[in-house]
């Protein structure tokens, strides 16, 4: 049976079963019975409304045009689902734990990693996603390499290595296998807490991906403290700071009004460390923080307040500061917030920066593509955000 004719039950099954959601728990989402899931993905119960499907859609996390078998899968698309299973090999390789003869090959030349993680960063950084894709499994083979032949030497690039491959792997929509790169992370940082803080900024990401919002809060407020005990340099601040906006990002997830709160604990360490800093890959200050504000209110159901927000925070001197990844990313999330007062014009304008900024944060995220698709789809969509939904063959509904 082609892609095209597969029926429209089974795509959400599918799409379900990718999310590792029960029906019971994609029933509460959609605040559907467990019976009406179960009769959808049997073809017993038709989609007809338009309305339906866009609440479907959103709770998957997928574009519209994939329920409706309307995707089309580009060169550059293929390329990345096949680099995406090369990284998943490199996580599942046991060579080492078992002895086997690809461990024992000579240790990577330590210099040689270190510039091969300062890349990698960078790439992730400026959101050259697709170069990262192919960077990364032999990255990952060097540090684990590195690590089996000095394990003191080698826990730091390792840690590295398996931080930027989760912050990469939640961006291509793959919570799962982010949140295993980060578990890694985790584990060999053990015993060292910057290290451990470090990792469980990308362990906080993975989980909110992966739709465990309260996990995440509970992970990164519990290191934000343990870090924030000691005496804390500009390096170890940045490191707080972020995990408390990653806290705050996890409890405005589930509607708790405490995030608030602990955005206003990242606010203080924010002004010790200034903007224009990027210790330990966080790009940590005053207006990342204020960014952070924009996403809690838009994940709090006060668009009016983020936008705002946006509007002030795009207006400082250290916007420009951030890496283009940050930036777009950002911008997405405003996008969010117009569309949620009607608002396509202002949405559209703020996608095309996006594009601009960093193209792959619309092109190749899963998340964007669907803030994207939204906005093509209001009656009041400008030409300008339609001509480039159609150059990424998006189809307006």
């Amino acid at each position: 049976m082609k892609r095209d004719e597969v029926p429209i039950g089974r795509r959400v099954a599918y799409w379900r079963a990718r999310r590792r959601m029960s029906q019971q728990v994609f029933a509460d989402r959609l605040g559907k019975s467990k019976s009406w899931v179960d009769k959808v993905e049997r073809g017993v119960r038709a989609l007809d409304r338009v309305s339906t499907l866009r609440d479907i859609a959103a709770a998957l996390r997928i574009d519209q045009a994939l329920l409706l078998g309307q995707e089309s899968r580009p060169a550059e698309a293929t390329t990345r689902v096949e680099g995406v299973e090369l990284i998943r090999a490199a996580l599942s390789a046991y060579d080492i734990a078992l002895d086997r003869p690809a461990a024992r090959r000579d240790a990577p030349d330590g210099a040689r990693l270190a510039r091969g993680l300062a890349h990698a960063w960078t790439s992730f950084q400026h959101a050259r996603y697709q170069a990262l894709v192919g960077l990364l499994p032999e990255l990952l083979a060097g540090a684990q390499r590195g690590h089996a032949h000095d394990p003191q030497a080698g826990r730091v690039p390792l840690v590295e290595a398996y931080r930027v491959t989760a912050s990469l792997l939640v961006k291509l929509d793959e919570p799962e296998l982010a949140w295993l790169a980060a578990d890694r992370a985790m584990t060999v940082a053990i015993g060292d807490p910057l290290l451990v803080a470090a990792a469980t900024v990308q362990l906080g990401q993975a989980l909110r991906a992966a739709g465990r919002g309260r996990e995440a809060g509970t992970a990164t407020l519990a290191a934000a403290y343990r870090i924030g005990q000691t005496d804390l340099d500009v390096a170890r601040m940045s490191l707080c700071g972020t995990l408390l906006v990653q806290a705050a990002l996890a409890a405005a997830r589930h509607g708790d009004d405490r995030a608030a709160a602990r955005v206003d604990e990242a606010a203080d360490l924010a002004a010790e460390v200034g903007d224009g800093n990027d210790h330990h890959h966080t790009s940590f200050g005053p207006t990342a923080v204020a960014l952070a504000r924009v996403a809690v209110a838009i994940e709090l159901g006060t668009p009016d307040e983020a936008i705002v927000r946006h509007e002030k925070a795009v207006g400082r001197d250290g916007w420009r500061w951030l890496p283009p990844e940050h930036r777009a990313a950002h911008l997405i999330d405003a996008g969010r917030a117009y569309l949620q007062v009607a608002d396509p014009v202002n949405a559209a304008r703020v996608l095309l920066e996006a594009d601009r900024t960093a193209p792959a944060e619309v092109r190749r995220r899963p998340a964007a593509r669907n803030v994207l698709a939204a906005t093509v789809r209001h009656p009041g969509a400008p030409a300008t955000i339609v001509a480039l939904a159609a150059t990424l063959g998006m189809a307006r509904a």
